[in-house]
């Protein structure tokens, strides 16, 4: 399993130290939960956070937050609003993030023909991946509609199962044990969004059954959103890409245009990408 956003498994750390066995336990936690706060932040983007909805989602008591929080301000991975006191992803961490971009081979595959599904629909495309329980929009890019629905930045993570990206990383990924553990670990974060488990999961069944997901409401309020999977050659899940537009623009009845022509573009992402794995070999 990929590292998450699951809760720590506790609230405090346990005295007396990073000594022996016991201490590279307690540091092994401590580096835990720094990443989990990271990531809650990373679904922040640059609203940020407040200290009370990390407390919440992470699962550990509030000095412990502070005490990690402070350290993390410390290293500039962390910054803080003096305004409204929230909590966000600091420039270090952006620093850190440069030396991988060239680590995400789907991104760049995927650029000309995310570029001519926006062309060809005239509303936004988003390429988004899978990272533990998180999903994260990599790629964006716009089409001609002066309204554009701009739902997600490149870099923001969200928990899966929020959104239709979400719903296809999950539908298609693994099987449902792989579903019930992202959704025992996302139970208190898509809360948050007012999403229970039991409609996620008949979500993921309906994605399964249609080979795409698609909202009627989407994550911006008057939108509509569609995501397919992107697979490999071998069958693999690697992506997925969706199409946000105003509801007008993504109705049920477009959806016999816009369907093949997202599959027909995730085809050859993953020819493209099968290309060059090949060539790295």
């Amino acid at each position: 399993m990929n590292d998450d956003t699951r809760p720590p498994d506790s609230d405090g750390d346990t005295p007396g130290g990073d000594h022996g066995d016991g201490g590279r336990t307690v540091g092994a936690r401590s580096i835990r939960r720094a990443l989990a706060i990271l990531r809650i932040l990373a679904t922040g983007q640059e609203h940020g956070v407040r200290i009370t909805d990390i407390v919440y989602q992470t699962g550990l008591n509030r000095p412990t937050v502070h005490r990690i929080l402070r350290v993390l301000i410390e290293e500039k991975a962390v910054e803080q609003d003096p305004e409204t006191r929230r909590y966000m992803v600091g420039p270090e961490v952006s620093l850190l993030g440069l030396s991988r971009t060239a680590r995400v081979p789907v991104k760049t595959v995927a650029e000309p023909y995310l570029r001519h599904i926006a062309e060809q629909c005239g509303d936004s495309v988003f390429l988004t991946i899978r990272s533990g329980f998180d999903s994260i929009c990599v790629d964006r890019k716009t089409g001609s509609y002066p309204v554009k629905v701009l739902s997600i930045e490149v870099g923001a993570r969200r928990p899966l199962g929020m959104s239709v990206s979400g719903l296809v990383l999950l539908a298609f990924a693994g099987d449902d044990e792989d579903v019930d553990e992202v959704l025992l670990g996302n139970e208190q974060r898509l809360a948050g969004h007012g999403l229970e488990p039991d409609a996620v999961r008949r979500r993921i069944t309906e994605t399964r059954t249609l080979g795409y997901a698609y909202s009627e409401v989407g994550v911006v309020p008057g939108t509509r959103a569609l995501a397919l999977p992107v697979f490999d050659t071998e069958g693999g899940l690697v992506a997925s890409v969706a199409v946000s537009a105003m509801a007008d623009r993504l109705s049920p009845e477009r959806l016999a245009t816009l369907v093949p022509l997202i599959r027909q573009q995730t085809e050859l992402i993953a020819k493209r990408l099968s290309e060059v794995q090949k060539r790295r070999r």
